[in-house]
């Protein structure tokens, strides 16, 4: 294509000047571009072109041509999409312009083209093309660029000093065209270029420097040739950047000096600046959270500039051969400064690897050359530094591995001997920390190692004067890790360890000397250091150490620090505290470490001598402990590594620590010292833990120092706050110990010192005199401190598992009271202890089984089966906590000894008091399990039991365990029936209401209710309601007593009954419930209380708790009542109540009423329940107890008054039984008697007919009763007869008639409203009843007709209405018309009577009819002339007046004048008018008148 392009550009020229839009230009840049840059690559491999023979200058002229068009016209546009698109084509068109074109152009081109940067703010396009047009101007070996060198130079620097966004890919491409600009302009003109660049070096500008550098790079890289003789400029150009802060500049030159090693600067003099700045830069210390950078600027941290200096430096040492004499031995100079700590592991690594190229390269066994190297660390120095560093051996990189490989490496340089030694043991080392992560690694291990490979290595040199030196180097290295405390404590123990290879006592006692001469006290890490550095030196200089440690104590160093008024000085006093805390540690250490063969002599004496007169201060002669934490804590270690040098000594049994008491006090008042609320220091957790080597040696500790040792410990642990609150006031405080930590080994130290003291009495009762201490932390109502006393409890319980060891079966005795402590615990609020809850009672029942005589490794189902308790006990809900305890109980049930069984119950009683409602509902779900489980073996205990459950429910007040002690009281119930009941039934009267709620609780089952209230029948049936009582006054009546049985009997039955789940128990024995609290109500009325309670139920009234229920009558009728409800029979109780029959029911007076509204109630709506309630009823009429025959009398005598008797056949039954009891003793009984004779009128009128005859029989028999003072037999019998003459046959009633009618005549003027209303109405029935005998029956009729007549004067309207009736019935047989009908409408039932007309009315009728009768009629008015009734004494003289008015003259001789004289005097006052007589009554002439003649004219 190339070869013909010639032709197309011919083409095209002409084109060029008629382009008018821009995208055609564009179009022909586009073209013009690509056809040059095919041209230039044509040219460049004609070798393999189609047509060698082409040549550059065939297309000159024609580019030429075009180029003037671009740039002259378009390039002027203003289009910039245009512009960019001219700039494009023009770089490459350059090359093929023709050599002095191109030199005519630059002048005009380079200007043209960086004033476009100003233009155009994406500058890759414009640097491409420019780095293109000066590639083409050295070329041609242009002069003319020369002259524009500067502008070129002062414009492309800019460019690269911006920084270049990683994100936009043109701007990085900006870049590297910059650079190619720089790198041909430094190929020309090294000088002017590096003079440009270097002076930019000194600019305190950032960015410039970085740009600068970046140029320098790039021309060292890329113009390697010119830049050869300018190689000590450059590099003293450097030290400026070198001393650079910026972590931009600090990468710059870390590549510019990757770039010099490679073209040999480094070897020039001031090459080693070079290395020693990138060594600084690989120690640069971490930064532990990166800078905000501005959003315009790079994000770079220190740890990228040490990462790129890093792999920088190890490239360096590993691929560029050049650098091996550089860097070998230089490196190793930055190996023992402390300031390159953090460059040690790229060191150690580079060294390695150049080592390693000597050895390949035939270098002798020591490749450290001194001559000439005076500034190279000895070997003693290398070792020393290499071997510290690997005590940490991940810290910086892993910095360990590497150090020990670089060791491995020296061992000739280090000493002829170890090779084979570190051949063997460094590999084994480097593999150690391999294998094992940071956390993983034990860092104790690790230094154990470290020093057996480094008294190995000193008994592999065996040579007295390389380890003296050897250990001199190693104090000289002490103070340069001031700032390491970890380094510097294992360089303490490496020195110890050195020491105590020392053969020279000299050497060893002068720096011991020079180690407590130079010591900061008042470092932590360094007492710490110190103290194991004579430690470990005693183990072979025993008498050297302990000597030195005197001395120094006697020496002026020492004195000087504890002068006497120094110690008034807060500094002074605070050094020297810890220096005696060194020294008191040091002892400590030597004790522990030192053969326990000759340490164990000098204990007492001499150690423990020293350690308390260091810490007992004396002021002025008076003794003054110390109140320093350091030195304080130092003691509780020293005296701790004391006893574990005793315990691990061969003869501890033997040995006897006189002073162990005085040390477990001392021990007790540190922890007794330290604030109750915090956990600020490590005091409690050290003390703990020497006390628990202590407690192992002999002698054994007093009970009471045990105590309080135990007591301190578990207060002073259990009752720190949570450890979250802990951690707020961390915050708030900013305390240094971090929190988890302590509150982790703390916890593990107290569960070491109970494992210690129980350890040594593992016994049944070693255990509970633990649990003891424990019981009242695991019942607490904090949730943190129940947390960790179970948590220490599951770990002392494990362990009394593992380290058991029964040689004889014998019994766990506390095993029942453990079980109880723990198992409710298994529904506690916190999680964690529900789970360690399981795990107590798990190692409890294993214990068990080991006394039972099982091996410890045996296994056993059920009790395994608590594990998988564990899982649902995370985040439970309260079904899952349910199911665990009744699982729990369920295991624990099968696996208790019987003979435990009442005390594991007794103990869980107690737990129903936890102040955790969890906990105590866990508690009564075990009760009842094991109870359902085992508690048919617990009789005799039953009464016991109840008891608790009773005092329980007293001493908490809470629903749910309310519910779960009457679930408890059903199932031993259940179990227990009778004794249950006898145990409730000897409660105290009156109940309380919590044994209400147990005599509630067996209503559960029907079944069981049903039990229970049969025995509760019995036991009201079987002993006799009261007792009769003699007062002690003479003369006075006897009292009637409750007897307590049947009395507590029928109040529990009324608490049963009154749950409502008591219904189909009720139901199935309603009639004999019925029947029994019927009696148990008529036995009841009128009965005291025995006198105890009398007084204790006045007091109950007195006392502000809850009421019991009453013990009188009405608890009797209460609980009838609430037996009706139960049974169903509601409307019966609602009946009753409406009736207000239950309050007469209570009363003595009116009993019997109330029972009558109570018998017409269950007629109504209980009638098919009277068949069984009268057969039981039926025996009762023959009762002993009169109270029972009245109220049965008065049930069986209302019943006969409803048909529902007639219609279950017991009409019969009941009217026979009632008639057997005419002759009862009981006036009462016999009044009711013949009322129920009588209701059958009411109930079964078509009955009466058929017992008509006899019911008549005792009715008249009652009306003769000679036992009725008060006539009130007589009376029921004349209103009952009443009632059934209207129903007997005539011929029955005919055979009495005149009988009755004499009978009742009395009653007309009785005192009695009742008799002479019953008496009255009787009467008239009679008269009705005689109308077929009228002349038999007239007589008695006029015999009582006065009486009548007068008693319409009545003061009762009863009886006047009685009289109306009576006379109404009465004058159909009076054979007098006129009567009859006056009867019959004046006195209608309801009609007002003018009683002077319609006695006179009557009167004149009488006379009429009966004229002879005047004298009878007289007589017997003048008997009402007595009369007690005003308006009757009243009417009988007016009665006569009127008699006497219409008497025909024949008949006045009947009137017996001196009787009527006689009975003038009891005439009514003069003026007295009865109330209801008219004013117009006819005048009646006085009595005296009548007689003296006047009359008989009229």
């Amino acid at each position: 294509m190339v070869p013909f392009l010639n032709s197309i550009l011919g083409t095209m020229l002409p084109m060029l000047g008629m382009a008018k839009q821009d995208h055609m230009k564009s179009v022909f840049c586009y073209a013009l571009q690509h056809f040059s840059e095919s041209i230039q690559e044509y040219l460049a491999n004609l070798d393999k072109a189609p047509d060698p023979t082409v040549r550059k200058d065939t297309f000159s002229n024609e580019i030429f041509s075009a180029y003037e068009v671009l740039f002259n016209s378009w390039l002027q546009h203003r289009e910039a999409k245009l512009r960019l698109a001219v700039v494009e084509a023009v770089g490459p068109m350059s090359h093929l312009l023709p050599g002095d074109k191109l030199e005519e152009q630059l002048p005009k081109l380079i200007p043209g083209i960086l004033a476009l940067y100003k233009k155009h703010t994406e500058a890759f396009y414009i640097s491409k093309s420019l780095c293109q047009i000066l590639e083409a101007s050295v070329n041609i070996g242009s002069r003319s660029l020369d002259v524009q060198l500067d502008p070129l130079l002062g414009t492309l620097h800019p460019q690269i000093c911006a920084p270049a966004d990683p994100a936009v890919p043109l701007a990085v491409k900006n870049h590297t065209e910059v650079l190619r600009c720089f790198t041909v302009l430094a190929c020309s003109f090294p000088d002017r270029v590096l003079a440009f660049l270097l002076p930019k070096l000194e600019s305190s500008n950032e960015r410039t420097r970085v740009g600068t550098l970046l140029i320098m790079r790039q021309i060292i890289n890329s113009a390697p040739s010119q830049m050869e003789i300018k190689k000590p400029f450059i590099l003293s150009s450097m030290k400026l950047p070198l001393q650079d802060s910026s972590n931009k500049v600090k990468r710059a030159v870390v590549q510019v000096i990757s770039a010099m090693a490679h073209h040999g600067y480094l070897e020039q003099p001031g090459g080693e600046a070079m290395v020693e700045f990138l060594v600084r830069q690989c120690a640069l210390a971490s930064e532990g959270q990166p800078k905000k950078q501005a959003p315009d600027t790079e994000d770079l941290t220190s740890d990228s500039v040490q990462s790129i200096s890093i792999n920088t430096l190890f490239l360096l040492s590993t691929t560029v051969d050049r650098m091996n004499n550089v860097l070998w031995p230089y490196l190793l100079e930055f190996v023992t400064p402390i300031q390159f700590t953090n460059a040690l592991t790229p060191l150690c690594r580079s060294l390695m690897y150049l080592a390693m190229k000597k050895e390949e390269e035939g270098e002798n066994a020591s490749l450290i050359r001194y001559e000439g190297n005076a500034n190279l660390p000895s070997p003693y120095a290398l070792t020393t530094r290499l071997l510290v560093v690997s005590s940490q051996p991940h810290a910086g990189a892993c910095r360990g591995a590497a150090a020990l490989r670089l060791l491995h490496v020296l061992h000739g340089s280090v000493h002829p001997s170890l090779g084979p030694l570190w051949s063997k043991r460094v590999p084994v080392l480097v593999e150690h920390i391999e294998e094992n992560t940071e956390q993983a690694l034990s860092q104790k291990e690790w230094e154990e190692k470290l020093l057996l490979f480094l008294q190995e290595t000193l008994a592999a040199v065996a040579d007295s004067a390389w380890v003296g030196q050897f250990v001199v180097e190693m104090c000289r290295q002490l103070s340069s890790y001031n700032g390491f405390p970890t380094e510097k404590n294992f360089l303490y123990k490496c020195i110890g360890t050195t020491l105590g290879a020392c053969t020279s006592k000299d050497l060893v006692q002068k720096q011991l000397q020079e180690l407590l001469e130079t010591a900061r006290y008042h470092e932590e890490a360094e007492r710490e250091g110190l103290a194991s550095c004579f430690g470990i030196c005693a183990i072979n200089h025993l008498e050297e150490t302990l000597a030195k440690l005197e001395e120094f104590v006697r020496s002026d160093v020492f004195k000087k620090s504890v002068g006497l008024f120094s110690i008034f000085k807060d500094r002074s006093d605070n050094d020297v505290e810890k220096m005696k805390s060194t020294l008191i540690l040091c002892y400590g250490y030597v004790a522990a470490c030192a053969p326990k063969e000759l340490v164990l002599s000098r204990m007492e004496a001499d150690i423990l001598k020293n350690i308390f007169q260091y810490f007992n201060t004396k002021v002025l002669g008076i003794k003054v402990e110390t109140k320093d934490l350091t030195l304080k804590l130092c003691l509780i270690r020293s005296i701790c590594m004391i006893s574990q040098a005793i315990c691990k000594g061969g003869k501890c049994g033997d040995f006897s620590f006189s002073r162990k008491a005085e040390l477990v006090a001392h021990m007790v008042e540190f922890m007794k010292a330290e604030p109750q609320d915090t956990l600020r220091t490590p005091v409690r957790q050290r003390a703990m833990v020497t006390c628990t080597y202590l407690v192992i040696l002999e002698p054994h500790l007093s009970d009471p120092d045990r105590t309080e040792l135990i007591d301190t410990c578990l207060a002073g642990v259990l009752a720190l706050p949570p450890l979250e609150l802990a951690k707020e006031r961390e915050e708030n405080g900013g305390d240094a110990i971090p929190k988890e930590v302590l509150y982790g080994d703390t916890m593990s130290a107290l569960k070491d010192l109970l494992k210690s003291l129980l350890q040594r009495n593992l016994t049944p009762h070693g255990l509970q005199d633990m649990f003891a201490h424990l019981g009242p932390w695991i019942k607490s109502s904090k949730d943190h401190e129940r947390q960790r006393a179970v948590e220490v409890s599951a770990a002392l319980l494990d362990f009394y598992l593992s380290t058991l060891n029964v040689s004889t079966v014998i019994p766990f005795y506390n095993l029942s009271v453990l079980i109880a402590l723990f198992s409710p615990r298994c529904s506690d609020a916190v999680p964690s202890v529900r789970l360690h809850a399981v795990d107590c009672v798990y190692c409890l029942l294993y214990i068990q089984l080991c006394y039972e005589g099982f091996a410890r490794d045996h296994r056993d189902e059920m009790v395994e089966g608590l594990k998988a308790l564990k899982q649902g006990l995370e985040e439970p809900d309260f079904t899952v906590l349910f199911h665990t305890c009744t699982n729990l109980a369920m295991v624990v049930g099968k696996r208790i000894p019987p003979e435990q069984l009442l005390s594991l119950l007794l103990a869980l009683f107690e737990g129903l008091v936890d102040p955790d409602r969890n906990c105590s509902r866990a508690a009564t779900v075990i009760i009842n399990s094991l109870l359902k489980e085992r508690g048919a073996v617990l009789q005799e205990k039953v009464p016991d039991i109840m008891s608790i459950i009773h005092s329980k429910l007293e001493e908490v007040d809470e629903e749910h365990i309310r519910k779960a002690a009457q679930q408890t009281v059903y199932i031993l119930a259940s179990q227990h029936t009778s004794v249950v009941v006898a145990s409730l039934l000897a409660s105290a009267l009156p109940f309380d209401s919590h044994t209400c709620t147990m005599w509630r609780s067996l209503a559960t089952e029907p079944a069981l209710t049903s039990q229970i209230l049969e025995q509760l029948l019995e036991k009201v049936n079987r002993d006799v309601p009261y007792k009769e009582s003699k007062s002690f006054l003479l003369g006075s009546a006897s009292e009637r007593i409750a007897t307590p049985l049947p009395l507590a009997a029928t109040c529990a039955l009324y608490e049963i009954m009154s749950a409502p789940e008591a219904g189909p128990a009720v139901l199935g024995l309603y009639a004999p419930l019925f029947v029994t609290l019927l009696l148990r109500l008529s036995c009841a009325v009128g009965v005291q209380l025995p006198k105890s309670l009398q007084s204790r139920e006045r007091r109950s009234g007195s006392s502000q708790g809850p009421a019991p229920r009453s013990l009188q009558p009405c608890s009797a009728v209460q609980t009838l009542k609430a037996m009706l409800v139960r049974g169903g029979s509601e409307e019966v109780a609602r009946a009753v109540e409406s009736a207000g029959a239950w309050d007469l029911m209570a009363s003595p007076e009116r009993h019997h009423d109330g029972i009558t509204a109570l018998a017409g109630a269950m007629a109504r709506h209980a009638g098919p329940r009277l068949p069984l309630i009268v057969k039981n009823l039926v025996p009762t009429l023959s009762s002993v107890f009169e109270s029972q025959r009245i109220t049965t009398a008065a049930f069986f005598a209302e019943l006969l008054s409803s048909n529902v008797v007639n219609d279950l056949m017991l009409l019969e039954t009941v009217m026979e039984t009632l008639a057997g009891r005419q002759k009862d003793p009981c006036t009462l009984v016999r009044m009711l008697v013949l009322r129920g004779l009588g209701n059958i009128a009411a109930g079964s009128p078509e009955k009466v007919r058929k017992h008509g005859a006899k019911l008549l029989a005792s009715m008249v028999n009652g009306m003769d009763d000679k036992d009725d003072p008060h006539n009130l037999v007589a009376l029921e019998a004349m209103s009952s007869l009443s009632k059934l003459l209207d129903h007997v046959e005539e011929r029955d009633i005919q055979a009495m008639l005149l009988h009755i009618a004499i009978r009742i005549r009395p009653f007309f003027d009785s005192e009695q409203p009742e008799l002479r209303h019953s008496s009255i109405v009787l009467f008239g029935h009679l008269s009705r009843c005689s109308r077929g005998r009228c002349d038999l029956f007239l007589e008695q009729i006029l015999n009582g007709l006065v009486a009548l007549l007068l008693h319409l004067q009545d003061p009762q309207p009863d009886v006047v209405n009685a009289c109306k009736f009576a006379l109404r019935m009465c004058g159909p047989s009076m054979g007098c018309e006129g009567l009859r009908a006056m009867f019959r409408n004046h006195l209608r039932e309801g009609r007002s009577l003018h009683y002077g007309e319609f006695i006179n009315d009557v009167c004149k009728h009488l006379m009429q009819s009966y004229p002879e009768m005047l004298n009878r009629l007289i007589l017997t008015n003048l008997f009402y002339f007595k009369s007690n009734w005003v308006d009757i004494r009243a009417a009988a003289p007016m009665f006569i007046g009127f008699l006497v008015l219409h008497v025909d003259e024949d008949h006045c001789q009947q009137v017996d004048l001196d009787q009527l004289l006689s009975g003038e005097s009891r005439a009514p006052e003069p003026g007295l008018r009865p109330v209801g007589w008219g004013s117009p009554a006819p005048a009646v002439p006085a009595a005296p008148a009548l007689w003296d003649g006047t009359w008989s004219g009229t």
